[in-house]
């Protein structure tokens, strides 16, 4: 592979690039960072139980109901209308929370909002733009695209951190409400007019009446599925409870605000490493390594080691495989389901990790409620991720294409 090739595709699409990676850089991938900074106010405030807000988490759930709608919505209108709607949406949200009282319950209502109305600004419907434009060295322009959170992470989460303990949370919403919709009005402005579905030749072929059954008849869309479930169950500690977590190790609050920048930094490695390797190397192999990361760090941070260096690496690792998951998920698909039902795939998968996600956050509620901490939850999603990422490494053993790459 020559690498004045490799890049060149990255040149010449630099446009929707940009625009991909600002709209997922203040999109719904950034609502973790952003909520788990300010949780600890928030509940300071409130008098919110931990277990009690933990199983928040699992409102998520309404998101698995929208997800495959936006894929399909996104192979059939193209991306610039779709993410319209959440760039519009999520900074309104952030301002409802900053007026909510002290009841949690409008909480709730105000998460099932964003649940349902924000996701078109997640990686199902802009990574679809590295997917259409790039080919040679798509895994690198997946890269570029979705590493656009961990980088504003890296820079909201411990600016932010600094902003709460000194304005407050309510204050701190307002800020994030008004930097999210001008961002949001410039990726907008950045993706192509010409950027429709399909490489710009029309609408989907086939209706949905004949994608989703083959979808749902391949092999690959099953080890991808159960792959996905397995290894998204801890995602609600890097979504709200992270700082939590890393308190509860002995951590300082500042020390916590150390941690919020390693997580970014963890995912910003994962994924450049993940979509170089995975346009050079047997991207199976790539991915059971870069998944199972997370195993290794999950398993540190449930043992008696507390050590903040130790703690550190670990938060890293547990970033870093979550990192590679957007570039590893997406490439498999583009692989085996071709682009112009790749948002539908993608929108069943993103659905089923959204339920992970979900299911993960009752089961933190609960073992917290059980054992008095994390340490069961951490043991439990460490072997889950584990046998996950060997799906991904079985699913290239066991024959690799489906035939499917020119639907």
């Amino acid at each position: 592979m020559q690498m004045s090739g490799y890049f060149s595709e990255i040149t010449t699409h630099w446009r929707p690039l940009l625009g991909a990676f600002i709209g997922m850089s203040c999109g719904m991938s950034m609502v973790g960072t952003i909520t788990s900074t300010l949780v600890p106010s928030i509940l300071a405030e409130t008098q919110w139980s931990q277990a009690e807000f933990a199983k928040i988490g699992g409102l998520a759930i309404f998101m698995a109901l929208v997800f495959p709608f936006i894929g399909r919505l996104t192979d059939v209108l193209g991306v610039r209308w779709t993410a319209l709607i959440g760039q519009a949406t999520l900074p309104l949200i952030y301002l409802a929370y900053s007026r909510m009282d002290g009841d949690i319950g409008t909480y709730k209502l105000i998460f099932i909002v964003q649940s349902l109305m924000c996701v078109t600004t997640t990686a199902t419907v802009y990574s679809r733009l590295a997917v259409q434009y790039v080919e040679k060295a798509r895994g690198l322009a997946l890269a570029i695209v979705v590493s656009g959170p961990a980088l504003a992470g890296m820079v909201v989460g411990p600016m932010l951190n600094k902003y709460v303990e000194a304005n407050g949370w309510r204050t701190s919403f307002e800020t994030v409400a008004l930097f999210t919709a001008i961002a949001g009005l410039i990726a907008f402005l950045l993706i192509p007019k010409s950027s429709g579905p399909v490489r710009g030749v029309g609408a989907p072929k086939r209706s949905a009446r004949e994608d989703y059954p083959l979808i749902v008849r391949t092999p690959a869309f099953w080890f991808l599925l159960v792959a996905m479930a397995l290894c998204n169950l801890p995602m609600t500690l890097l979504l709200v409870q992270l700082k939590a977590l890393v308190m509860a190790n002995g951590i300082t609050g500042q020390g916590a605000g150390m941690m919020l920048f390693a997580v970014p930094f963890g995912q910003l490695v994962g994924r450049f490493v993940a979509g170089v390797a995975i346009d050079r190397y047997n991207p199976y192999v790539v991915a059971f390594a870069t998944m199972a990361l997370p195993s290794l760090g999950l398993f540190v941070l449930a043992s008696p080691f507390d050590a903040p260096t130790v703690i550190t690496a670990a938060v890293f690792f547990v970033g870093f495989a979550f990192g590679a998951e957007g570039d590893v998920v997406a490439y498999l698909v583009a692989k085996h389901f071709g682009v112009s039902i790749y948002s539908s795939v993608m929108g069943l998968l993103t659905a089923v990790m959204s339920i992970s996600t979900a299911a993960g956050a009752w089961l933190l509620g609960w073992t917290i409620g059980t054992s008095g901490g994390f340490g069961l939850f951490l043991t439990i999603t460490g072997f889950a991720v584990l046998i996950g990422a060997t799906l991904l490494l079985v699913l290239g053993r066991s024959g690799g294409h489906d035939g499917l790459s020119s639907v």
